[in-house]
């Protein structure tokens, strides 16, 4: 398997093309042109994406990423996840600091963005109305994320941005067969899972509700990913 952002050619581009190509559910793709088609007026010259977004990032990542959804004039019109929007400000701020990525900054998808042992995804693939998914189309999505999860063979940590991803993660372990202790989500909680399985690690998501409320500030979601070093602590990744 390649390594760093180039995804290898073969299973995790037949996976890619199945995910930017999905229709499974007929409200996201409703919703996903329409908003592709009307676009936001500071967008007006922008191409949106308007289609499924796969999960970003370094294949041999001991991190992996959880958010919800594509934002609407985010990913949903950059095609990637995690850029053009605040919410992915503030959270490469973070990553850029604590190491996992080479700049602060996502702003489209020929930035330069680079992730560093770190790789983004999230449990619903196109961007939901009020970014709230149905229970149906988390369940179709779900299939995509543990696709990706088992591709992702290096895997130490989880973090979850907020309800819906840690949810998410927790269902695709029951589907899994694997033995889910009962546990509440906690902003900046670490969570040990069962021999064989990854950390968890919890935080609040970087929404712009959250963050300009104060609900996550800066410093909490430092916390949070300090919680995630920790986890990688003592790592034997192989050296690139």
């Amino acid at each position: 398997m390649e390594r760093g952002n180039v995804l290898n050619p073969t299973e995790w581009e037949i996976l890619r093309e199945e995910i930017i190509t999905c229709t499974r559910c007929p409200r996201l793709v409703k919703h996903r042109r329409e908003v592709a088609r009307k676009k936001k007026k500071q967008f007006m010259n922008w191409k949106y994406w308007g289609a499924p977004l796969p999960g970003f990032g370094d294949t041999q990542a001991e991190l992996v990423i959880i958010g919800l959804a594509p934002a609407a004039h985010g990913g949903n019109r950059t095609g990637r996840m995690f850029t053009g929007d605040g919410s992915a400000n503030f959270l490469m701020r973070a990553l850029y600091t604590a190491g996992f990525a080479n700049q602060p900054t996502s702003d489209h998808d020929h930035d330069g963005l680079q992730m560093e042992n770190a790789f983004m995804t999230a449990v619903v693939r196109c961007a939901p109305p009020q970014n709230r998914p149905l229970t149906s189309e988390l369940a179709n999505c779900s299939a995509f994320l543990g696709r990706e999860l088992a591709l992702l063979s290096h895997v130490r940590v989880v973090l979850a941005l907020g309800q819906v991803a840690f949810k998410g993660y927790l269902y695709h372990l029951k589907q899994q067969a694997a033995s889910v202790p009962r546990v509440e989500f906690k902003h900046g909680q670490k969570y040990s899972m069962p021999p064989g399985l990854p950390v968890l690690v919890a935080s609040y998501h970087p929404s712009r509700q959250n963050t300009q409320t104060g609900r996550l500030t800066c410093k909490m979601m430092d916390a949070a990913l300090g919680e995630v070093k920790n986890g990688l602590t003592g790592s034997t990744r192989p050296k690139a």
